[in-house]
């Protein structure tokens, strides 16, 4: 007996929730019954909807988080990349002011050998240089320093590099740009400049 009592408390309790969530009593007719039903589609279509919200809702979520966290970790790799492009110019620099008689040093070619694990470490990292020498000048990826005498709006000379992390710039390219004063000036910087990087 006294296991029949939770049964029949249970089942009175699921009748009792389903009339309160109704409101009212069972219809005995046909046409009632009809009525009844369109009602609980309808209530069913608008629980279902509500569903399908969350569910979007919940997915534009995870998009979201998704996003920001690939984001941060773009971030933090430029951040950390534009603090290496220094050395690296560094060690160009160094490298480009070498004396010919010391060139086949075993300690250059170990240097060498670094900038050049320096420049693969970027690669991987998805770095690439922006083009800049003899290039059309274009504001989204070079910085403009100074003007001198060549073909208008031509990069004459390359100042500092420019870095992309993918398709972003993380580094403009520091460029002298040609203010259109002629072929025959252009042409002696162009051989100075050859000697100054030799």
């Amino acid at each position: 007996m006294t296991d029949e009592q939770p049964e029949e408390a249970a089942h009175d309790a699921v009748a009792d929730a389903a009339g309160q969530a109704v409101g009212r009593q069972e219809p005995d007719d046909v046409e009632g019954l009809r009525v009844r039903l369109e009602e609980e589609k309808q209530l069913a279509g608008k629980h279902y909807e509500s569903w399908q919200r969350s569910a979007a809702d919940y997915q534009n979520y995870k998009r979201r988080m998704e996003e920001e966290r690939r984001e941060v970790a773009r971030l933090a790799t430029a951040s950390l990349i534009i603090n290496l492009l220094p050395l690296m110019d560094d060690i160009e620099r160094a490298l480009r002011d070498v004396d010919r008689k010391l060139a086949g040093l075993t300690w250059i070619d170990g240097i060498w050998m670094i900038y050049r694990k320096f420049e693969a470490v970027l690669q991987n990292a998805g770095v690439t240089e922006i083009e800049a020498d003899a290039q059309q000048f274009d504001p989204t990826v070079h910085e403009a320093i100074s003007e001198a005498p060549g073909d208008a709006g031509k990069v004459i000379s390359v100042v500092q590099k420019g870095y992309k992390l993918g398709d972003r710039v993380i580094r403009p390219a520091m460029v002298v740009v040609g203010k259109g004063d002629g072929e025959q000036k252009q042409q002696p910087n162009s051989e100075t400049e050859g000697q100054a990087s030799a």
